[in-house]
């Protein structure tokens, strides 16, 4: 069976990608890196015309339900922004905002999913969505935590939706985020959070995070075979050689595996297949090995500049050093797939 994108599919993540190249390329993206905002000011890491974008062209509102305003479509769409996303190393609270309205969605009362979904999926709410830590109590390192007017979290077997949470900011290396830790009162009870649900709910989380490593492995390979076709060394554009050539096609095979193995992924959990586990361990496990070899390649093979500062190489290394060990990394989830094969 021939499986890929469909034209809708493509269209959407052909959409994604034309905004950021447009509007908010990786200039903007070292404004935020930088800490200095680029053309929104957003110093906070939080640009306002980005936000806007991704409610506006639905990026947010993607898996809501329509009759709350959403558009009603699945974790495979959702995949589609999240490595369009990844590939222009964009900042801001979407991953967090879908995966707070996802559990709103899957484990929240019907007067819960009333007031929290519109306004999440049209980007009034900003959401945080984090498995570590609980609540009460302090949950560390969370995605735009001192941003979000709603934080999603565990509280014993549950979750709960946090509000009014006083946040300290956190430092990170990947500047195309903002980190802080959430000290996080009781909460509100998510009534229809049993394991099985909140399995689910850390399994779409993992396949978002694929799709944004997947998106910078691309983006990544992409750039340095560019790169690579124009620089001379001895005459010649060093990707003639044969060492490089190697390597890249290598590369290449590693990020096309992970690429479907992230979308099969997304379309087994949106499903209920069997083995939707299974696929979701190995799509964390190639797109966190991809994006990390990808980006130490791109810093490589660009050569002395690879190296700099003034390079964009390091948004995308820095991000996937980041993002790899987020749900697990790949030698968690390699454990996990042995697991589930051989016991």
């Amino acid at each position: 069976m021939f499986f890929a994108l469909d034209e809708d599919q493509q269209a959407f993540d052909g959409a994604v990608r034309s905004y950021l190249a447009g509007r908010f390329d990786l200039e903007a993206v070292r404004g935020v890196f930088e800490g200095v905002g680029g053309a929104d000011g957003a110093a906070d890491g939080h640009p306002a015309s980005l936000w806007k974008a991704a409610a506006e062209q639905g990026w947010l509102a993607v898996t809501v339900p329509e009759e709350h305003d959403g558009l009603g479509l699945g974790l495979v769409e959702a995949q589609v922004i999240g490595r369009a996303l990844g590939a222009g190393a964009a900042p801001g609270p979407w991953r967090g905002t879908v995966l707070a309205a996802e559990a709103v969605r899957l484990a929240g009362s019907p007067e819960q999913q009333a007031a929290w979904l519109p306004r999440l999926a049209s980007g009034d709410a900003v959401g945080a969505f984090t498995l570590r830590g609980s609540a009460p109590g302090t949950l560390p390192a969370v995605e735009y935590g001192a941003l979000a007017d709603v934080v999603v979290a565990r509280s014993g077997d549950g979750l709960v939706l946090v509000t009014g949470a006083t946040a300290t900011p956190q430092g990170s290396y990947d500047g195309t985020t903002r980190l802080a830790s959430v000290e996080a009162g009781e909460g509100e009870a998510l009534p229809g959070a049993t394991a099985a649900v909140v399995a689910e709910l850390e399994a779409r989380a993992t396949v978002l995070v694929a799709a944004d490593l997947a998106g910078i492995a691309r983006e990544a390979i992409t750039r340095t075979v560019a790169y690579d076709k124009d620089r001379q060394q001895f005459g010649v554009p060093v990707g003639s050689f044969q060492a490089i050539k190697h390597a890249l096609a290598d590369l290449h095979v590693a990020v096309t595996l992970a690429e479907h193995a992230v979308l099969y992924a997304a379309h087994a959990v949106d499903t209920g297949l069997d083995g939707a586990d299974l696929a979701v361990a190995v799509a964390k496990a190639k797109a966190g090995d991809a994006a990390v070899a990808a980006t130490q390649a791109m810093i490589q093979y660009h050569g002395g500049i690879g190296y700099t500062w003034e390079h964009e190489a390091h948004f995308f290394y820095k991000r996937a050093k980041r993002l790899a060990g987020q749900f697990g990394d790949a030698d968690a989830h390699r454990a996990r797939i042995a697991e589930l094969t051989i016991g």
